[in-house]
């Protein structure tokens, strides 16, 4: 879309606190059942009650608190369930579920893997497992699946090479959610586009100015710290099935629709498995796809159930609130009131909100969807652009979850190292610096904007 929509009024809702109480149950339950479980011992613990399940009671508590007639309060809540912008969010999911499914099927991931250990010398291991890591992540659109692809054979590399375990998992931990912020397939860039009104391709411009330098820094301690004193073994390379990932890649940084890119990489992937595979057949394939819609089940019943939800609380007049008391902190802090220090503080808000989010929620995809309507109504009223809110939200969103130790990326990475948490945490290098250069971008841009607008004062 060239143009960003409008966003609802909030303001010409009334304000009201308590209309917050429906989030509050939601983050409550999803919270304390997490917590619970935790202090239980059981695996997984934030991930045993499933999102969409813990939305139930709180859309319940919203229809109970609306003023309108229950007849009204379900039509509104279907409104926010069918919005277009959520009805894209779902079916971009499902294409990308379903490309993520047939490339792996058709050995994408292995042959990805295989590439970046063929050319990796012996001296450059853990920069090249980094790379490996961010590559796929960012072809897959997911930092659990390349975790999941990715974890088995860092383990193996660092016990053969002799390298730190858990740096190794840190390395792979960067690696993914370099990827998944940056990934067009990604759901948190799906659900930050989407929720702020702006292109995938202007969002990545905009998020790789930030993300990049910390990659670099990033690579640069991995390779000072890289010990392997031999390179693991490696089959031939297989660029037919690398050909899909790449193309999308492509595709999608040229600014093609991203339905035509998700369309175009699952026939790819398919015709690959189809030419290269000899019990793969056409009744596969579509088993495959089926199966990456599958996959996309709890994410995308989440986003429906939680866009109800949202245009109930924004009708009632609980976003007003929340946007005012934001508002408020940021001409509180803002010098001398000006735009140029309203929109560095309102950036500096949505950073928070989204941090906060995700912090309770252990889930950065949910963190964005919860808090985009918020940070979008203060984006559009601080002159904040629609490509930069949803670079931030999807940046801090991930560093957060990068540094969780009850994140289901580090707990994954902790079942396949035999780590702790917080052993893994403490090698997540690159979500340190990205929350770092995000932050210095933040300043950096602002000042930068204040000595132009003096200058032009003077002349």
């Amino acid at each position: 879309m060239s143009t960003r929509p409008t966003a609802p009024p909030l303001q010409s809702q009334p304000s009201n606190g308590l209309a917050l109480l429906p989030l509050v149950v939601f983050l409550a339950l999803f919270i304390g059942v997490g917590a619970y479980l935790t202090y239980q011992g059981v695996d997984f613990a934030f991930y045993q009650l499933p999102a969409p399940i813990a939305t139930l009671p709180a859309i319940v508590v919203a229809i109970i608190l609306s003023k309108e007639k229950l007849n009204k309060a379900i039509e509104q809540f279907l409104h926010g369930v069918g919005h277009p912008d959520i009805i894209a969010m779902c079916m971009i999911y499902l294409l990308a579920g379903a490309f993520a499914a047939v490339a792996k099927a058709s050995g994408g991931v292995d042959a990805t893997v295989n590439l970046g250990l063929s050319l990796l010398p012996t001296s450059m291991i853990l920069p090249g497992i980094f790379l490996i890591s961010a590559f796929i992540a960012t072809a897959m659109g997911t930092s659990m699946g390349t975790i999941a692809a990715v974890a088995p054979v860092a383990l193996g590399i660092a016990q053969s090479a002799g390298m730190s375990v858990p740096l190794t998992a840190g390395v792979v931990l960067s690696g993914a959610m370099f990827g998944d912020n940056l990934s067009i397939i990604s759901d948190t860039t799906i659900a930050a586009t989407r929720s702020q009104g702006c292109e995938m391709k202007d969002k990545f411009r905009e998020n790789i100015r930030i993300a990049l330098p910390a990659a670099i820094i990033t690579l640069i301690i991995f390779a000072f710290s890289s010990t392997a004193t031999q390179t693991p073994p490696t089959d031939s390379i297989e660029w037919l099935k690398i050909a899909p990932y790449l193309a999308i890649l492509v595709l999608a940084v040229s600014g093609v629709n991203v339905f035509v890119v998700l369309g175009l990489g699952i026939v790819m992937a398919g015709s690959v498995s189809l030419y290269s595979l000899d019990d793969y057949s056409l009744t596969h394939l579509s088993k495959d796809i089926y199966a990456g819609f599958g996959n996309m089940q709890e994410i995308f019943l989440l986003s429906m159930l939680i866009g109800g939800l949202s245009e109930l609380m924004r009708q009632q007049g609980g976003l007003t609130f929340l946007t005012q008391l934001v508002s408020k902190v940021i001409s509180r802090f803002g010098s001398q009131h000006s735009s140029q220090a309203n929109s560095r503080a309102s950036e500096v808000g949505i950073a928070g909100l989204v941090s906060l989010t995700n912090i309770c929620t252990a889930n950065n995809t949910v963190a964005i969807i919860v808090s985009g309507s918020v940070a979008r109504q203060l984006a559009e009223e601080n002159n904040v652009s629609a490509k930069r809110s949803a670079s931030l939200l999807d940046i801090f969103s991930c560093v957060m979850q990068g540094l969780l130790p009850y994140g289901a990326q580090v707990l994954l990475l902790g079942s396949v190292f035999g780590l702790s948490p917080l052993q893994i945490i403490a090698n997540s290098y690159y979500c340190m610096l990205l929350a770092l250069t995000a932050l210095v971008s933040i300043f950096i841009k602002h000042q930068g904007r204040k000595h132009q607008e003096r200058s032009q004062a003077a002349l």
